[in-house]
């Protein structure tokens, strides 16, 4: 279990509240859906049993732990819902806000300042993502060049002149051409074998959108290719 959450241990989030709610999480993740990051409140006094906020590429959850900490409230909103996301820093801690479409305001606060940053960064690259697709224009493609057929003939002309025939029993009359007919070629697919991104659906498209950003985020490409990627893939959801 540890090696599932260790990776959000980055910010001084506690382990066992970490612990308690990736292990509660796990049957609640719909397919394809990932956790971006986890926040835990971080009050002045002891917290034992403290809030949380999760970011997946589907939805905000909070959880809310009841009962001394034997059960736990979750409350989601999809990314569809969330209208804006807000963040403020106090003397302690931060406090992480969102509203919906509804103008309902869900807020959790004492999230320790770093935590609220990396929250609100997260939420504003998500609503990016679903309130403002952008349509791209298909890239231009250059003519090809005729090739010159005229010189090569020419050229293959005077090597046959030239060959010095050596052997009179090998020339054989021509023989009367024959003419077959054949169907027209059909262009070879554009395709390599990937799905066009037009028959990819909203979950598929949203899925390859955040290989390019694991792609960016390692260094693999580069922030123009990854601002190319993002603009094409928005402009078919």
């Amino acid at each position: 279990m540890k090696e599932q959450f260790k990776k959000f241990l980055n910010e001084e989030q506690d382990p066992k509240a970490i612990e308690k709610i990736t292990s509660k999480l796990n049957d609640l993740l719909m397919k394809n859906e990932e956790i971006g990051y986890i926040a835990v409140q971080k009050k002045p006094a002891i917290t034992v049993f403290p809030d949380s906020i999760v970011l997946t590429n589907r939805r905000i959850i909070i959880c809310k732990p009841k009962n001394l900490g034997l059960s736990m409230d979750f409350t989601d909103y999809t990314w569809d819902d969330v209208a804006a996301a807000f963040v403020k820093e106090n003397i302690l801690g931060s406090e992480f806000s969102f509203n919906t479409n509804t103008d309902l305001s869900i807020s959790i606060d004492y999230i320790p300042k770093i935590q609220a940053r990396k929250i609100y960064t997260y939420a504003k690259e998500q609503l990016e993502l679903f309130k403002n697709p952008v349509i791209i224009e298909a890239p231009a493609f250059e003519t090809a060049k005729p090739i010159d057929t005229e010189n090569n003939f020419d050229e293959e002309i005077e090597e046959v002149e030239t060959e010095e025939v050596t052997n009179f029993a090998e020339i054989i009359p021509a023989a009367t051409p024959s003419y077959e007919t054949y169907e027209p070629v059909q262009p070879a697919p554009t395709s390599t074998g990937e799905r066009k991104l037009s028959d990819l659906s909203k979950e598929e498209l949203f899925d390859k959108l955040q290989n390019y950003k694991k792609l960016l985020d390692n260094g693999l490409i580069l922030q123009g290719e990854y601002d190319t990627y993002k603009k094409e893939i928005l402009s078919y959801m």
